[in-house]
């Protein structure tokens, strides 16, 4: 994942002081940090610059300290790149799935998630990222989101989603999902 390669230095021991969260649940293996590496247990801190990762048929879900929730699917690497504030963030998607959930009741944040193929800003919601059907999709539960992919970007609110084929394509057009395709994409990371 080229796109991102850059931002693993951030992670190390400069950032590993300050707690941006903890871990929730945990199934199946997972593990988080660099050197050294600490398998994911319930409750355990997580650390600003961490990498958080789960392995094949393993699931692990982390409240982050700005209200949100982000569950991992399998085979998920994320880097816990920038918390400023409770209300500013970012992460790295590096492979797999995730699902973010962050209340509609919660206040505004400017958070980023990132990834090869996409830069998403998100508000107050709930959303899917990861591989489905052979391509990077992005849908939204509830909530919106913004998309920049290719150099275009997007806007999704509830019930809607869009595909990028590879790094660097644009998104597809914003289609409405359907209910087989939704359950699908939540399934991959939830179980």
């Amino acid at each position: 994942m080229a796109g991102s390669a850059g931002l693993i230095g951030l992670a190390g021991p400069a950032f590993a002081e300050r707690a941006v969260g903890h871990v929730t649940a945990v199934s199946g293996n997972g593990f988080a940090g660099d050197t050294p590496v600490r398998p994911l247990r319930a409750s355990e801190s997580l650390q600003m610059g961490d990498k958080v990762w789960t392995e094949a048929a393993s699931r692990a879900s982390l409240a982050l300290d700005l209200g949100a929730v982000v569950h991992m699917g399998p085979e998920a690497f994320l880097i816990l790149d920038r918390f400023v504030t409770e209300a500013t963030g970012e992460l790295t998607l590096e492979a797999g799935a995730i699902v973010f959930e962050r209340g509609a009741e919660e206040p505004e944040i400017d958070f980023q998630v990132l990834s090869t193929f996409a830069q998403i800003g998100l508000r107050g919601t709930r959303f899917f990222a990861g591989p489905n059907r052979g391509v990077f999709a992005v849908f939204v539960d509830h909530g919106s989101v913004s998309v920049t992919a290719g150099g275009q970007q997007v806007t999704l609110g509830a019930g809607d989603g869009v595909d990028i084929a590879a790094p660097g394509a644009p998104p597809s057009e914003v289609v409405r999902w359907q209910p087989p395709r939704i359950a699908e994409a939540f399934e991959s990371v939830l179980g």
